[in-house]
């Protein structure tokens, strides 16, 4: 059963880190690529960086580029996102998900993925 549990949220000030966790089960990150999303309260899900361990490649919007760094474990299946100098527009709900497809490379639509987690709040603020 493939299953995604996100963690590492919460309430930070501006500038701050926080480092999210992704724990994969029910098939290996070599396999899949991981995207990392986000939605603010009455916007869409957008996508904010996204991992295809199997070709060594990475992918950032361009609002968190040089911020955001993602990672992979390969040990403890599980995926990261390092975030450095938050900003109050940061806010949101944050989601990992698993491309449907196999062995391709990152994607930016929702709709092209089809396992997601649950979700974990990151709220920005002084």
């Amino acid at each position: 059963q493939v299953q995604l549990v996100e963690s590492g949220g919460g309430l930070v000030q501006p500038g701050g880190s926080l480092r999210l966790s992704c724990a994969v089960s029910g098939f290996t990150l070599d396999s899949r690529a991981i995207g990392w999303f986000r939605q603010a309260p009455g916007k869409e899900r957008e996508a904010v960086s996204c991992i295809s361990s199997h070709l060594g490649a990475t992918y950032y919007t361009e609002d968190v580029k040089g911020r955001f760094t993602i990672s992979v474990d390969n040990a403890k299946n599980t995926v990261y996102l390092q975030m450095n100098s938050l900003k109050p527009e940061d806010t949101a709900v944050y989601y990992c998900a698993a491309e449907t497809a196999l062995f391709t490379r990152c994607v930016l639509s929702p709709n092209e993925y089809n396992n997601w987690g649950q979700g974990t709040q990151v709220t920005v603020s002084s």
